[in-house]
C-alpha cells in the first residue's frame, strides 16, 4: 500500500494546519472578534456586522465550527454561536510552541 504524504506529518501538525486554514479568511477573523466581544451571538447579529450575505456568513460559521473554534446551539429557529475556549486555548498553545524561537537567529 502506498504511503500518502500526509503520513509524513504529525497529527498536531495536520490539526494546526487545519486551524490555520480556517483562520485564513478575514471574515472568519471578524466573526471570531464579534464572538469574543459577546458571550454568544445569533447568526442575524453576526450578519448585520459583516458586509456579506447571510448564506456566505453561514458558510464561514460552518468552517469555524468544523475545526472546533466555535460552537453552535439551536434555539428554536435561531442558531446561537459562541467561542470554543478549549479549542482556542489549544490552538494558541500550539502556535506559541511553533513560534517559540522567533528572534533567536
Amino acid at each position: 500500500m502506498a504511503i500518502t504524504k500526509k503520513d509524513e506529518f504529525t497529527s498536531e501538525e495536520i490539526w494546526l494546519s487545519d486551524i490555520a486554514k480556517a483562520l485564513s479568511h478575514p471574515a472568519r477573523i471578524k466573526i471570531l472578534k464579534i464572538l469574543n466581544e459577546t458571550d454568544s451571538c445569533i447568526v442575524g447579529t453576526i450578519v448585520d456586522k459583516l458586509p456579506l450575505a447571510q448564506a456566505t456568513v453561514s458558510q464561514h460559521l460552518k468552517e469555524l465550527k468544523r475545526v472546533g473554534l466555535i460552537e453552535g446551539e439551536i434555539d428554536g429557529p435561531k442558531v446561537c454561536y459562541c467561542l470554543n475556549n478549549k479549542t482556542l486555548s489549544k490552538a494558541k498553545s500550539a502556535l506559541d510552541k511553533l513560534f517559540s524561537k522567533i528572534g533567536c537567529c
